[in-house]
């Protein structure tokens, strides 16, 4: 079972860029409430994937270079990435069969 890792601007080269797997990136932040909503989502998203994508959560609140360096206008917003690099993006919540459906397109 996966579970969602903490990612900052100093994690996340290694965390995302340099990861083997597909990484499914939430940025989001503590006072916005479709992200808390989103968060259990990813959070089982993570737990039926396994190690097969990990799930990243970037607070833009705390890592304000990271939601500039991305362009982030509208949370949540989630990257995916796949060999440092971004694939596919939606802003907004999402259902979970919706995510992994998206999820699996980079798999």
């Amino acid at each position: 079972m996966s579970t969602p890792v903490k990612v900052t601007a100093d994690t996340f080269k290694s965390e995302v860029v340099e990861a083997s797997t597909p990484v499914v990136v939430d940025f989001w932040a503590e006072w916005c409430g479709p992200c808390k909503k989103l968060g259990p989502i990813l959070d089982d998203v993570a737990a039926e994937l396994g190690d097969a994508v990990k799930v990243a959560k970037v607070n833009v609140d705390e890592e304000r270079n990271l939601g500039a360096m991305f362009q982030i206008m509208s949370i949540p917003a989630v990257m995916i990435f796949k060999d440092g690099e971004k694939v596919d993006e939606f802003v907004g919540l999402r259902s979970k069969d919706d995510i992994i459906a998206l999820v699996n397109k980079h798999l």
